[in-house]
């Protein structure tokens, strides 16, 4: 079963901690740090922020995922994956994995996406908690061949909670971020 159009296997999360932050190069630092929507700081230093859409399923997610949002092997989530541009260069590669009940407080709305950048719905909920979880340093070797990724990407995980109910954001930066 197909878990994902970007990983051969689950990511290795790390617990974020001062120390492991600290040692990362700053240009980085201020990206996984950044505490609010990464759609707008996009918006805010690059032109034509659009989103191209890898895979969207609802897909039984990896096995830590399952567990931080406590859903079982057979409850299936919404999974999607995207990647951000701008004039066509990717900039953050992101996977958001969405159990029904979230989908269903939502009223659908994180379903219906589309196109749209997920930071336009949630960050204008007014009842979003924000939990940073982990980091995590992906490989070349990691990624699915057809996306040619041939330097180790940093990325970040977030559990976000909407009117009490979860879901994972996962965000990678590719080298054209920070050019």
């Amino acid at each position: 079963m197909t878990h994902s159009f970007l990983f051969q296997r689950e990511p290795r999360w790390l617990q974020t901690n001062h120390v492991i932050r600290k040692t990362l190069p700053l240009h980085l630092q201020s990206w996984l740090n950044e505490s609010e929507s990464l759609t707008q700081r996009l918006r805010n230093q690059f032109e034509n922020i659009t989103v191209h859409v890898l895979f969207e399923r609802q897909k039984s997610p990896f096995l830590t995922e399952r567990r931080l949002l406590k859903q079982t092997e057979q409850r299936y989530c919404l999974v999607r994956e995207v990647v951000l541009l701008s004039n066509q260069t990717p900039l953050i590669l992101a996977r958001t994995v969405i159990p029904e009940k979230t989908l269903k407080i939502t009223q659908g709305n994180l379903a219906r996406l589309g196109t749209r950048p997920l930071g336009e719905i949630l960050f204008s909920a007014p009842s979003l908690e924000r939990k940073p979880l982990g980091i995590a340093l992906i490989k070349p070797n990691q990624w699915v061949s057809s996306l040619q990724i041939s330097t180790p990407l940093w990325g970040r995980r977030t559990q976000y909670s909407i009117y009490g109910q979860p879901m994972l954001v996962s965000e990678f930066f590719l080298p054209s971020l920070f050019v």
